[in-house]
């Protein structure tokens, strides 16, 4: 793997489902945010809808993609992404997870999930980055946060680290009948001005301890695996300065905020 000068910024982007894809407004914030960093050489990325203990690294080959979702329009699941494998990015990471005795497995057969290529499709459409995706291998906030310390010297070889979750989520609570522009219910948006507050303040250790700090963190947060890859980020940007927002707004009335480290 060659190296780039300099250090490669971190992303926290909230995804979406597959129809966010046609949201004008959000897929050219996507397109601007990559427009916007150097070229990586590679992009690892952490999705909410890939959760394996021990950590797991996915193909470094290019595979069929995972179409982890259910009940939408049949153009959804022809969506390809054919991006190239990242077998030298998959080496490093066992090393620097080696070194700390960090248990990893391997899938060789798993794909892309929709939490990494619907984001990916828009910000590099030609599919010529080659993309690595490990797993989440637990919720505990700390634990991600290391994963993220130890997984930083990527970003001094190029590599873009990206935790792809959604600020705030909750499916049961989709405002899907009010419009995707519709004004969020109190819940979502307090805790997502709570969110960005905690973290233009550089209060990270609030952040992590959201289930406790955050106002409706039950309510944004049902289960937090969608919060759960800002950690990663977070980690892997310790040291970086601020964080700064590079898509704010809701979407059906979940927060769609993504974080920019570095």
């Amino acid at each position: 793997m060659s190296v780039e000068p300099g250090t490669m910024p971190v992303l926290y982007l909230s995804h979406g489902a597959p129809p966010l894809a046609d949201d004008t407004t959000w897929t050219r914030q996507l397109a601007d945010i990559s427009a916007g960093l150097p070229r990586p050489e590679a992009v690892l990325i952490v999705s909410a809808h890939w959760e394996r203990a021990p950590l797991t690294l996915g193909a470094t080959t290019t595979v069929p993609l995972v179409y982890d979702f259910w009940g939408f329009d049949e153009r959804y699941y022809r969506v390809r992404y054919p991006a190239p494998g990242a077998p030298a990015l998959a080496s490093r990471v066992r090393g620097l997870l080696h070194d700390t005795g960090t248990p990893l497995h391997e899938d060789p057969e798993r794909g892309l999930d929709h939490g990494a290529y619907v984001p990916l499709v828009e910000m590099y459409p030609e599919a010529d980055v080659p993309v690595l995706q490990v797993s989440m291998p637990s919720l505990d906030p700390r634990r991600l946060y290391d994963l993220g310390r130890r997984l930083a010297p990527l970003r001094e070889e190029g590599v873009l680290i990206v935790g792809s979750g959604f600020f705030t989520h909750n499916l049961a609570a989709l405002r899907m009948v009010d419009g995707v522009d519709s004004t969020p219910p109190a819940w979502s948006a307090e805790f997502d001005q709570w969110g960005r507050q905690a973290l233009e303040a550089g209060d990270i250790d609030s952040v992590l301890d959201f289930e406790r700090k955050a106002p409706a963190a039950r309510l944004a947060h049902p289960r937090s695996e969608h919060f759960a890859p800002l950690f990663v980020a977070l980690g892997a940007g310790e040291g970086s300065g601020a964080v700064r927002t590079v898509v704010d707004g809701y979407w059906y009335g979940l927060a769609k905020r993504s974080l920019r480290l570095g």
